[in-house]
Protein backbone atom coordinates (compact mmCIF):
# COMPACT_ATOMS: atom_id res chain seq x y z
CA UNK A 1 0.00 0.00 0.00
CA UNK A 2 1.78 3.22 -0.68
CA UNK A 3 2.21 5.01 2.26
CA UNK A 4 0.72 8.40 1.33
CA UNK A 5 -2.53 7.02 -0.02
CA UNK A 6 -5.85 7.64 2.39
CA UNK A 7 -9.27 7.10 0.61
CA UNK A 8 -11.17 8.67 3.56
CA UNK A 9 -13.85 11.11 2.40
CA UNK A 10 -14.69 9.27 -1.18
CA UNK A 11 -16.11 5.95 -1.95
CA UNK A 12 -15.90 2.50 -2.71
CA UNK A 13 -18.67 0.47 -3.97
CA UNK A 14 -21.59 1.38 -1.61
CA UNK A 15 -19.12 2.32 1.25
CA UNK A 16 -18.91 5.72 2.19
CA UNK A 17 -15.10 5.34 3.53
CA UNK A 18 -14.80 7.98 6.79
CA UNK A 19 -11.44 7.51 8.46
CA UNK A 20 -8.02 5.12 8.91
CA UNK A 21 -8.31 2.76 11.75
CA UNK A 22 -5.10 0.80 11.46
CA UNK A 23 -2.75 0.45 8.86
CA UNK A 24 -0.81 -3.69 7.94
CA UNK A 25 1.73 -4.42 5.40
CA UNK A 26 -0.57 -5.46 2.82
CA UNK A 27 -3.74 -3.29 3.67
CA UNK A 28 -5.03 0.01 5.53
CA UNK A 29 -8.33 -1.04 7.34
CA UNK A 30 -11.33 1.72 7.48
CA UNK A 31 -13.96 3.03 9.47
CA UNK A 32 -17.03 3.26 6.58
CA UNK A 33 -20.90 3.62 6.56
CA UNK A 34 -22.24 0.68 4.35
CA UNK A 35 -24.84 3.45 2.88
CA UNK A 36 -27.46 0.69 1.03
CA UNK A 37 -28.00 -1.61 5.37
CA UNK A 38 -27.12 2.19 6.85
CA UNK A 39 -24.56 0.48 9.27
CA UNK A 40 -20.82 1.47 10.37
CA UNK A 41 -18.08 -1.66 9.23
CA UNK A 42 -14.87 -1.97 9.34
CA UNK A 43 -13.59 -2.03 5.83
CA UNK A 44 -9.77 -3.14 4.67
CA UNK A 45 -8.79 -2.46 1.84
CA UNK A 46 -6.04 -4.32 -0.63
CA UNK A 47 -2.70 -2.71 -1.58
CA UNK A 48 -3.23 -2.11 -5.62
CA UNK A 49 -0.23 -3.77 -6.19
CA UNK A 50 -0.97 -6.56 -4.70
CA UNK A 51 -4.96 -6.46 -6.23
CA UNK A 52 -2.76 -6.26 -9.51
CA UNK A 53 -1.37 -10.10 -9.14
CA UNK A 54 -3.54 -12.48 -10.79
CA UNK A 55 -3.40 -15.39 -8.59
CA UNK A 56 -3.56 -13.74 -5.40
CA UNK A 57 -7.00 -11.68 -6.75
CA UNK A 58 -8.35 -14.76 -7.04
CA UNK A 59 -7.29 -16.89 -3.91
CA UNK A 60 -8.16 -13.76 -1.98
CA UNK A 61 -11.48 -13.71 -3.42
CA UNK A 62 -12.14 -17.34 -2.77
CA UNK A 63 -11.08 -17.59 0.40
CA UNK A 64 -12.62 -15.15 1.87
CA UNK A 65 -16.16 -16.28 0.78
CA UNK A 66 -15.20 -19.30 2.65
CA UNK A 67 -13.97 -17.78 5.80
CA UNK A 68 -17.49 -15.89 5.96
CA UNK A 69 -19.15 -18.97 6.29
CA UNK A 70 -17.56 -20.05 9.57
CA UNK A 71 -20.03 -18.73 12.07
CA UNK A 72 -18.25 -17.91 15.61
CA UNK A 73 -18.57 -15.66 18.66
CA UNK A 74 -14.90 -15.22 18.59
CA UNK A 75 -14.57 -14.69 14.95
CA UNK A 76 -14.95 -11.25 13.21
CA UNK A 77 -18.02 -11.58 10.85
CA UNK A 78 -17.58 -10.92 7.38
CA UNK A 79 -20.14 -9.19 5.36
CA UNK A 80 -18.81 -8.55 2.20
CA UNK A 81 -16.14 -9.33 0.21
CA UNK A 82 -15.73 -7.91 -3.22
CA UNK A 83 -13.30 -5.19 -5.40
CA UNK A 84 -14.45 -1.70 -6.80
CA UNK A 85 -12.83 1.36 -8.19
CA UNK A 86 -11.07 3.78 -6.14
CA UNK A 87 -11.53 7.57 -6.64
CA UNK A 88 -7.86 7.35 -9.20
CA UNK A 89 -10.29 4.69 -10.93
CA UNK A 90 -7.66 2.20 -10.16
CA UNK A 91 -9.49 -1.69 -8.79
CA UNK A 92 -9.50 -2.11 -5.50
CA UNK A 93 -10.44 -5.43 -3.30
CA UNK A 94 -11.62 -4.99 0.16
CA UNK A 95 -13.58 -7.01 2.34
CA UNK A 96 -16.01 -5.24 4.69
CA UNK A 97 -16.96 -6.98 8.46
CA UNK A 98 -18.05 -6.08 11.69
CA UNK A 99 -16.69 -2.67 13.35
CA UNK A 100 -15.18 -3.48 16.72
CA UNK A 101 -15.24 -0.82 18.85
CA UNK A 102 -12.13 -1.25 21.25
CA UNK A 103 -8.42 -1.80 20.79
CA UNK A 104 -6.26 -4.71 19.79
CA UNK A 105 -4.40 -6.96 21.46
CA UNK A 106 -1.30 -5.08 20.27
CA UNK A 107 -2.27 -2.26 21.99
CA UNK A 108 -3.47 -3.96 24.78
CA UNK A 109 0.13 -5.02 25.62
CA UNK A 110 1.77 -1.78 24.41
CA UNK A 111 5.74 -3.59 24.87
CA UNK A 112 4.47 -4.84 28.67
CA UNK A 113 3.69 -8.11 29.73
CA UNK A 114 -0.21 -8.61 30.13
CA UNK A 115 -0.97 -10.42 33.75
CA UNK A 116 -0.25 -14.03 33.19
CA UNK A 117 -4.56 -14.83 33.93
CA UNK A 118 -5.99 -11.84 31.75
CA UNK A 119 -3.33 -13.13 28.88
CA UNK A 120 -4.91 -16.73 29.12
CA UNK A 121 -8.45 -15.37 29.88
CA UNK A 122 -8.47 -13.37 26.17
CA UNK A 123 -6.22 -16.37 24.34
CA UNK A 124 -8.59 -19.10 25.19
CA UNK A 125 -11.13 -16.98 22.93
CA UNK A 126 -8.39 -16.93 20.49
CA UNK A 127 -7.99 -20.72 20.35
CA UNK A 128 -11.97 -21.60 19.91
CA UNK A 129 -12.11 -19.10 16.89
CA UNK A 130 -8.59 -21.03 15.63
CA UNK A 131 -9.88 -24.35 16.39
CA UNK A 132 -13.34 -23.52 14.70
CA UNK A 133 -11.47 -22.10 11.70
CA UNK A 134 -9.49 -25.43 11.48
CA UNK A 135 -12.70 -27.36 11.65
CA UNK A 136 -13.51 -25.99 8.09
CA UNK A 137 -10.01 -27.15 6.33
CA UNK A 138 -8.87 -23.11 6.59
CA UNK A 139 -5.54 -21.90 8.00
CA UNK A 140 -5.10 -18.62 8.75
CA UNK A 141 -2.03 -17.57 8.27
CA UNK A 142 -1.55 -14.24 9.62
CA UNK A 143 -2.19 -14.85 13.44
CA UNK A 144 -1.13 -11.59 15.74
CA UNK A 145 -1.69 -9.08 18.81
CA UNK A 146 -3.11 -6.83 15.67
CA UNK A 147 -5.09 -9.16 14.02
CA UNK A 148 -6.84 -10.22 17.60
CA UNK A 149 -9.59 -7.53 18.53
CA UNK A 150 -10.54 -6.46 21.80
CA UNK A 151 -14.14 -5.15 22.86
CA UNK A 152 -15.72 -4.38 26.42
CA UNK A 153 -13.66 -1.69 28.01
CA UNK A 154 -14.39 -1.16 31.99
CA UNK A 155 -16.79 -5.07 31.50
CA UNK A 156 -15.85 -8.66 30.24
CA UNK A 157 -13.40 -8.60 27.22
CA UNK A 158 -14.75 -10.33 24.27
CA UNK A 159 -12.21 -11.19 21.17
CA UNK A 160 -12.39 -11.41 17.71
CA UNK A 161 -9.89 -13.06 15.27
CA UNK A 162 -9.81 -10.55 12.57
CA UNK A 163 -7.93 -10.11 9.66
CA UNK A 164 -8.25 -13.42 6.91
CA UNK A 165 -6.71 -11.91 3.73
CA UNK A 166 -4.78 -14.33 3.96
CA UNK A 167 -6.69 -17.34 4.83
CA UNK A 168 -6.53 -20.51 2.57
CA UNK A 169 -7.04 -24.35 2.51
CA UNK A 170 -3.89 -26.22 2.54
CA UNK A 171 -1.09 -26.03 -0.30
CA UNK A 172 1.78 -23.82 0.56
CA UNK A 173 2.67 -20.38 2.57
CA UNK A 174 1.13 -17.20 0.70
CA UNK A 175 3.18 -15.50 -1.73
CA UNK A 176 2.69 -13.49 -4.61
CA UNK A 177 2.62 -14.51 -8.09
CA UNK A 178 6.63 -12.87 -8.29
CA UNK A 179 7.59 -15.52 -5.14
CA UNK A 180 7.13 -12.58 -2.49
CA UNK A 181 6.25 -13.52 1.21
CA UNK A 182 3.04 -12.21 2.79
CA UNK A 183 2.17 -11.82 5.88
CA UNK A 184 4.28 -11.16 9.22
CA UNK A 185 7.42 -12.50 9.42
CA UNK A 186 7.30 -11.94 13.79
CA UNK A 187 4.43 -14.38 13.81
CA UNK A 188 5.72 -16.40 10.81
CA UNK A 189 5.75 -20.36 11.22
CA UNK A 190 9.22 -21.73 9.16
CA UNK A 191 7.44 -23.61 7.11
CA UNK A 192 5.21 -20.64 5.89
CA UNK A 193 8.74 -18.56 5.79
CA UNK A 194 10.06 -21.40 3.31
CA UNK A 195 7.35 -21.69 1.07
CA UNK A 196 6.16 -25.24 2.06
CA UNK A 197 2.60 -27.03 3.01
CA UNK A 198 1.02 -25.51 5.44
CA UNK A 199 -2.17 -26.70 7.79
CA UNK A 200 -3.34 -25.88 11.37
CA UNK A 201 -0.04 -26.35 13.03
CA UNK A 202 1.05 -23.32 11.11
CA UNK A 203 -1.04 -21.43 13.10
CA UNK A 204 -0.50 -22.65 16.32
CA UNK A 205 3.12 -21.74 15.75
CA UNK A 206 2.10 -18.44 15.31
CA UNK A 207 -0.48 -18.56 18.92
CA UNK A 208 2.47 -19.55 20.96
CA UNK A 209 4.46 -16.66 19.16
CA UNK A 210 1.54 -14.56 20.74
CA UNK A 211 1.39 -16.45 23.80
CA UNK A 212 5.06 -15.26 24.39
CA UNK A 213 4.34 -11.79 23.76
CA UNK A 214 1.57 -11.29 26.24
CA UNK A 215 3.27 -12.93 29.10
CA UNK A 216 6.45 -11.01 28.09
CA UNK A 217 5.97 -7.94 26.36
CA UNK A 218 7.75 -8.72 23.24
CA UNK A 219 7.72 -10.96 20.45
CA UNK A 220 10.29 -13.91 20.63
CA UNK A 221 12.62 -12.94 18.09
CA UNK A 222 13.27 -8.87 17.48
CA UNK A 223 15.87 -7.48 14.85
CA UNK A 224 16.11 -6.83 11.21
CA UNK A 225 13.47 -8.27 8.51
CA UNK A 226 15.89 -10.98 7.71
CA UNK A 227 17.52 -11.58 11.59
CA UNK A 228 13.75 -12.19 12.86
CA UNK A 229 13.66 -14.70 9.70
CA UNK A 230 16.65 -16.34 10.28
CA UNK A 231 15.93 -16.27 13.89
CA UNK A 232 12.39 -18.22 13.18
CA UNK A 233 14.48 -21.15 10.65
CA UNK A 234 17.39 -21.59 13.27
CA UNK A 235 14.40 -22.09 16.14
CA UNK A 236 16.63 -21.08 18.93
CA UNK A 237 13.82 -20.05 21.36
CA UNK A 238 14.24 -17.87 23.90
CA UNK A 239 13.33 -18.64 27.36
CA UNK A 240 10.53 -16.49 28.07
CA UNK A 241 11.28 -16.37 31.74
CA UNK A 242 14.55 -14.77 31.35
CA UNK A 243 12.95 -12.37 29.06
CA UNK A 244 10.73 -11.27 31.56
CA UNK A 245 12.88 -11.37 33.98
CA UNK A 246 15.47 -8.98 31.82
CA UNK A 247 12.42 -6.43 31.37
CA UNK A 248 10.55 -6.51 34.57
CA UNK A 249 12.73 -6.41 37.58
CA UNK A 250 11.04 -8.79 40.76
CA UNK A 251 8.79 -10.31 38.55
CA UNK A 252 7.48 -14.01 39.63
CA UNK A 253 9.32 -16.36 37.28
CA UNK A 254 7.04 -17.88 34.50
CA UNK A 255 8.37 -21.05 35.20
CA UNK A 256 10.55 -24.26 33.15
CA UNK A 257 7.32 -25.66 32.01
CA UNK A 258 5.82 -22.40 30.55
CA UNK A 259 9.47 -22.26 28.92
CA UNK A 260 9.33 -25.76 27.76
CA UNK A 261 5.46 -25.45 26.02
CA UNK A 262 6.63 -22.79 23.82
CA UNK A 263 9.79 -24.07 22.71
CA UNK A 264 6.91 -27.54 21.52
CA UNK A 265 4.54 -24.40 20.17
CA UNK A 266 7.56 -23.42 18.48
CA UNK A 267 9.23 -26.15 17.37
CA UNK A 268 10.86 -26.03 13.74
CA UNK A 269 9.17 -29.68 13.00
CA UNK A 270 5.27 -29.11 13.14
CA UNK A 271 4.74 -32.57 14.54
CA UNK A 272 6.41 -31.80 17.72
CA UNK A 273 3.94 -28.16 18.27
CA UNK A 274 0.44 -28.65 20.57
CA UNK A 275 -2.17 -31.16 18.36
CA UNK A 276 -4.69 -27.61 18.48
CA UNK A 277 -5.28 -24.10 19.94
CA UNK A 278 -7.13 -25.23 22.82
CA UNK A 279 -4.51 -28.01 23.97
CA UNK A 280 -1.74 -24.92 23.59
CA UNK A 281 -3.61 -22.54 25.76
CA UNK A 282 -4.82 -24.99 28.13
CA UNK A 283 -1.39 -26.69 28.88
CA UNK A 284 -0.14 -22.64 29.44
CA UNK A 285 -2.78 -22.36 32.33
CA UNK A 286 -1.69 -25.95 33.83
CA UNK A 287 1.76 -24.69 33.44
CA UNK A 288 1.47 -21.43 35.43
CA UNK A 289 -0.99 -22.88 37.57
CA UNK A 290 2.25 -25.73 38.54
CA UNK A 291 4.74 -22.82 38.86
CA UNK A 292 6.56 -22.04 41.82
CA UNK A 293 5.36 -19.05 43.87
CA UNK A 294 7.53 -16.20 45.08
CA UNK A 295 9.05 -16.93 48.11
CA UNK A 296 7.86 -15.24 51.23
CA UNK A 297 9.31 -14.07 55.04
CA UNK A 298 9.61 -17.42 57.58
CA UNK A 299 7.10 -17.15 59.81
CA UNK A 300 8.67 -16.06 63.41
CA UNK A 301 9.11 -18.99 65.68
CA UNK A 302 6.34 -19.55 68.49
CA UNK A 303 6.27 -18.24 71.68
CA UNK A 304 6.99 -20.67 74.56
CA UNK A 305 4.09 -21.16 76.64
CA UNK A 306 3.86 -19.33 79.41
CA UNK A 307 4.76 -21.17 82.72
CA UNK A 308 5.93 -20.58 86.86
CA UNK A 309 8.58 -19.48 86.95
CA UNK A 310 11.96 -21.28 87.14
CA UNK A 311 13.47 -21.07 90.93
CA UNK A 312 17.26 -20.08 90.28
CA UNK A 313 19.77 -21.10 92.67
CA UNK A 314 21.77 -17.91 94.76
CA UNK A 315 21.12 -14.63 94.78
CA UNK A 316 20.24 -12.81 91.90
CA UNK A 317 23.18 -11.68 89.50
CA UNK A 318 22.88 -8.23 88.79
CA UNK A 319 23.45 -6.46 85.34
CA UNK A 320 26.45 -4.12 84.27
CA UNK A 321 24.80 -0.36 84.18
CA UNK A 322 21.80 -1.25 86.37
CA UNK A 323 21.48 1.53 89.14
CA UNK A 324 19.57 -1.20 91.24
CA UNK A 325 22.17 -3.54 90.80
CA UNK A 326 23.28 -2.38 94.61
CA UNK A 327 19.31 -3.71 96.06
CA UNK A 328 19.66 -7.19 94.13
CA UNK A 329 22.86 -8.04 96.13
CA UNK A 330 21.08 -7.15 99.17
CA UNK A 331 23.37 -3.30 100.13
CA UNK A 332 21.76 0.03 100.71
CA UNK A 333 21.09 2.63 98.13
CA UNK A 334 24.00 4.33 100.28
CA UNK A 335 26.16 1.78 100.34
CA UNK A 336 25.63 1.25 96.70
CA UNK A 337 26.63 4.71 96.04
CA UNK A 338 29.24 6.18 98.54
CA UNK A 339 31.12 2.30 99.41
CA UNK A 340 34.28 1.09 97.19
CA UNK A 341 33.62 0.47 93.69
CA UNK A 342 31.34 -3.41 94.18
CA UNK A 343 33.68 -6.33 92.94
CA UNK A 344 33.01 -7.99 89.77
CA UNK A 345 29.61 -10.47 90.19
CA UNK A 346 30.50 -13.78 90.82
CA UNK A 347 30.72 -16.04 88.42
CA UNK A 348 28.78 -18.77 88.77
CA UNK A 349 31.28 -21.51 88.06
CA UNK A 350 30.96 -25.85 89.17
CA UNK A 351 33.57 -26.23 92.02
CA UNK A 352 36.05 -28.78 91.09
CA UNK A 353 36.51 -31.87 93.16
CA UNK A 354 37.94 -31.93 96.58
CA UNK A 355 41.36 -33.31 97.02
CA UNK A 356 41.64 -36.43 99.18
CA UNK A 357 44.21 -34.31 101.92
CA UNK A 358 41.38 -31.94 102.50
CA UNK A 359 39.82 -34.89 105.13
CA UNK A 360 36.45 -36.36 105.66
CA UNK A 361 34.36 -33.26 105.98
CA UNK A 362 36.16 -31.43 102.99
CA UNK A 363 37.12 -27.94 103.13
CA UNK A 364 35.44 -25.20 105.00
CA UNK A 365 32.66 -28.17 106.54
CA UNK A 366 32.63 -29.29 109.87
CA UNK A 367 32.31 -32.43 112.04
CA UNK A 368 27.88 -33.41 112.30
CA UNK A 369 26.75 -33.85 115.91
CA UNK A 370 27.02 -37.67 115.74
CA UNK A 371 30.43 -37.65 115.35
CA UNK A 372 31.19 -35.34 118.13
CA UNK A 373 29.22 -37.28 120.68
CA UNK A 374 31.41 -40.18 119.36
CA UNK A 375 34.32 -38.48 120.18
CA UNK A 376 33.73 -37.95 123.43
CA UNK A 377 32.42 -41.48 124.19
CA UNK A 378 35.92 -42.35 123.41
CA UNK A 379 38.06 -40.02 125.44
CA UNK A 380 35.94 -41.15 128.96
CA UNK A 381 37.00 -44.47 128.20
CA UNK A 382 40.33 -43.76 127.75
CA UNK A 383 39.96 -41.41 131.16
CA UNK A 384 38.61 -44.75 132.70
CA UNK A 385 41.35 -47.14 131.22
CA UNK A 386 43.92 -44.73 133.06
CA UNK A 387 42.35 -44.73 136.30
CA UNK A 388 42.02 -48.54 136.77
CA UNK A 389 45.50 -49.28 136.22
CA UNK A 390 47.17 -46.70 138.81
CA UNK A 391 44.68 -48.08 140.97
CA UNK A 392 45.88 -51.47 140.44
CA UNK A 393 49.47 -50.59 140.83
Amino acid sequence: MRPEEDLSGSSLGRFRVETVIGRGGMSTVYRATDTRLDRRVALKVIDPALARDDEFRTRFLDEARNTSAVDHPHVVPLYDVDRAAGPDGEERLYIAMRYVDGRDLAMLIGGRPLAPERALRLLDQVADALDAVHAHGLVHLDVKPANVLVEGRGGPEHTYLADFGLTHRGATGHRTHAGDFLGSPTYAAPEHLRGEPVDARTDIYSLGCVLFTCLTGRAPYRGSVTEVIDAHLAGKVPAATAVLGAAVTGAPPLGRDVDDLIRRALATDPSSRPSSARELVGSARAALTRRTPAARPAAPPPRPREGPPIPREGPPIPREGNPRAGRATGSSPRAARTGPPAAAPPQRVQAPTAPSDLGAFGPGAGPSRPAVALVVAGAVVVVLVVVLVLTLT
